[in-house]
């Protein structure tokens, strides 16, 4: 599968003329508990050429394989495909968007070029803003474990998409830094040793050695503390850091550095014919 993505990454250049400077897998594959249908979730930040951005009318500035874009060669049914053009990337870098600051993280890495992501990852300590991290994965805990986990029998695999939010967010709280993206890592260094982390563990082992884990009763050591965990985050997010320094000139001066860098413009004061 991998050859195969390359080979799209390479089509997507082609196709819609932009540079990819980055791109990696997200979701379940890079958090460590995929089940053996799951879709490769490849992510992307890709730059346009320089006439792209002298223009007065905003542009669609996200590419998106298969979903809503075409691409001139077949692509595999379980590969969904999308990126984000530079300036949004760093609009939202800017933010501390957690997803980009996940994919930046992503232990499964399918292409890296030019210096764009290495001085996107020396600025991400001083860009992360704690409450932003913390909300986001608050929200998704909160809504994931309504979603899926009421009732006495529930899709006990959907566990996980409230066990790595909560766990995310106590990162946050424990560490005040970026949360780390396999979810192995967080079992291991935030829940202590007991019934509750046998239970996970069982259950991270099924889903890993593939089986179907679909509706069985639930369970309800890690009901309780889900429900015990969201109502403390809730309380602890109101509390944390908001604000940062705005970092939006270096973001600035990051954006003109990589035009120069994959366009090779000419240097200041000189002119080129066009």
């Amino acid at each position: 599968m991998k050859e195969h993505i390359i080979e799209v990454l390479k089509q997507i250049e082609k196709d819609y003329e932009v540079k990819i400077l980055f791109a990696c897998e997200s979701g379940s594959r890079a958090w460590g508990f995929p089940s053996k249908d799951s879709d490769f979730d490849v992510r992307f930040i890709y730059i346009q050429k320089v006439d792209w951005y002298l223009s007065i009318d905003p542009k669609r500035d996200v590419i998106e394989i298969p979903t809503r874009d075409s691409l001139s060669r077949p692509v595999h049914e379980l590969l969904d495909v999308s990126g984000w053009e530079l300036t949004k990337a760093l609009r939202l870098f800017r933010k501390s968007n957690p997803p980009l600051l996940e994919w930046m993280r992503s232990n499964i890495v399918y292409y890296k070029s030019y210096s764009t992501i290495e001085k996107m990852s020396q600025l991400a300590s001083e860009v992360f803003v704690p409450a932003s991290g913390l909300y986001h994965y608050l929200n998704m805990a909160k809504g994931n474990f309504r979603d899926y986990l009421q009732g006495q029998e529930v899709k006990v695999k959907k566990y996980f998409y409230v066990l790595r939010p909560i766990l995310a967010a106590r990162w946050i709280e424990q560490f005040n830094t970026i949360p780390p993206i396999e979810f192995d890592i967080l079992l291991d260094e935030l829940l202590p040793e007991g019934e509750l982390k046998e239970q996970v563990r069982t259950l991270l082992i099924r889903k890993k050695a593939g089986e179907e884990l679909d509706l069985e009763p639930k369970i309800e050591i890690i009901n309780q503390f889900l429900n015990k965990e969201i109502e403390r985050i809730e309380k602890y997010a109101k509390i944390a850091k908001v604000h940062n320094a705005d970092p939006t000139e270096q973001l600035n001066r990051l954006f003109r550095e990589t035009l120069n860098e994959v366009w090779r413009l000419p240097e200041k004061g000189t002119l080129s014919l066009l």
